[in-house]
């Protein structure tokens, strides 16, 4: 009982911007854009929008702490060079990244509102331009109610 409080205790005093601070070599914001931008058209429209999802509620101020610890892990496993599955094997190389991708959108998507959804939908139009309109293959509970 007494470990459950402990827990508790670190997780209401975790800072996710200061637990990552010194570990850039390992997860950045710049590394997962950069990631994004080198393999997007690889990955495909639903997982880059996806994880675009799980970057923006990362963002947010009004995600809980747990909540960004899961999405870190899952980001940090999408920009981590060695995967199970290495990303350069065509058509199954990003089978691991879209399962940890997936999966972490399921456990946090409570957590992703409107805002959330808009700035993921807005940078697949300057990542996929007239390839991407928003429609194809996104759940419709993960897309933005309205264009902005």
């Amino acid at each position: 009982m007494s470990q459950d409080k402990d827990y508790d205790k670190k997780l209401e005093n975790f800072d996710s911007t200061e637990a990552i601070k010194g570990k850039e070599k390992h997860f950045s914001e710049n590394k997962y854009v950069s990631k994004l931008l080198k393999y997007a058209r690889k990955m495909g429209v639903k997982i880059s929008f996806y994880s675009l999802l799980l970057f923006y509620a990362f963002k947010s101020p009004n995600t809980p702490k747990s909540t960004k610890l899961t999405i870190a892990g899952a980001l940090g496993y999408l920009i981590l060079p060695i995967d199970i599955v290495p990303d350069f094997i065509p058509l199954v190389g990003f089978a691991d990244d879209t399962m940890v991708i997936v999966y972490a959108l399921y456990k946090i998507k409570a957590h992703i509102d409107d805002s959330i959804k808009q700035n993921a939908h807005e940078r697949m139009k300057k990542i996929f331009g007239e390839n991407y309109d928003g429609n194809n293959e996104i759940e419709e509970n993960f897309k933005p109610e309205k264009e902005v």
